[in-house]
């Protein structure tokens, strides 16, 4: 299945001419844009990796990507998006990820056209809500045009295949990215980061970003020594897991007690601190 599907790119690549273009893959580290860089530097390309993070990005997925890259003898470029993440973000009410993404295209767009990229790569499947109305303003195939329309194309090699069948193609290609164990949104394996657990609705402020990371790192701790996937929102502190055992839930509602505890102080120190 993954000769026929490199096959399958080789040929499209040929027709587009692609194999002139130099492409910058948006690299997330995660399965999807692993098994894009994989297989675009096996059919030959001329590809470098982009990758975005934050002060509340997960390390330990920042050091297998550039693991990854460093085995494929792939050029990576990391860009820290803190601060235009705080500033889109804070203020406003989640979920973060919206924000985010905008940040992460407009650095995408400017870094492309000043490091003479002529085309913007990514790991979008069959199962991502960019299919359907969004991408059907494609007048071309929809593995390569011109939306979002931010002045570079973009070519999405696995947008035809489902989230089950790219599965496969990265256990066949041998690419098992470090795993948080999120429970993330879907029963597929799409972690992400932990602001991504914020509660909708609530109003995001540097601090509660700053919880959403503590309490989920500790918590996939948890979860990564069980092998059970695991999140918390905040500030709800709403537990999500997929099949927990009783133990597994008792220590994770361990470490919310604790945040709960740190919270509650802090609030009476700010009221106590407040004139009369």
């Amino acid at each position: 299945m993954l000769n026929e599907a490199i096959s399958e790119i080789e040929r499209f690549v040929r027709e587009t001419g692609l194999l002139e273009k130099k492409i910058l893959i948006l690299f997330s580290g995660g399965k999807d844009s692993s098994l894009v860089l994989y297989m675009l530097k096996e059919v030959g390309l001329d590809v470098s990796a982009l990758t975005f993070f934050h002060r509340w990005s997960w390390r330990e997925t920042l050091r297998w990507a550039m693991k990854f890259t460093k085995s494929l003898n792939v050029e990576h470029y990391l860009i820290d998006i803190t601060e235009g993440l705080l500033r889109e973000a804070t203020g406003r009410k989640g979920p973060v990820c919206i924000n985010c993404k905008k940040v992460m295209l407009w650095n995408a767009k400017w870094f492309a056209l000043n490091n003479g990229f002529d085309v913007l790569a990514k790991g979008d499947n069959a199962n991502d809500k960019i299919i359907g109305a969004l991408l059907d303003q494609c007048k071309t195939d929809i593995r390569l045009c011109d939306i979002p329309r931010i002045g570079v194309p973009f070519f999405r090699p696995l947008i035809k295949y489902t989230a089950e069948e790219v599965e496969a193609l990265a256990e066949e290609a041998g690419i098992r990215p470090y795993r948080m164990y999120e429970h993330a949104r879907r029963r597929q394996w799409r972690e992400g980061c932990p602001l991504q657990y914020i509660d909708r609705e609530e109003i995001v402020t540097e601090d509660l970003m700053d919880l959403a990371y503590k309490v989920n790192y500790e918590v996939s701790k948890i979860a990564r020594r069980r092998k059970v996937r695991v999140s918390v929102r905040v500030p709800s502190f709403e537990i999500m897991a997929w099949n927990p055992d009783e133990e597994t839930l008792r220590e994770v509602e361990s470490v919310i007690k604790r945040f709960k505890g740190d919270l509650n102080a802090s609030a009476r120190k700010a009221e106590e601190r407040r004139p009369p």
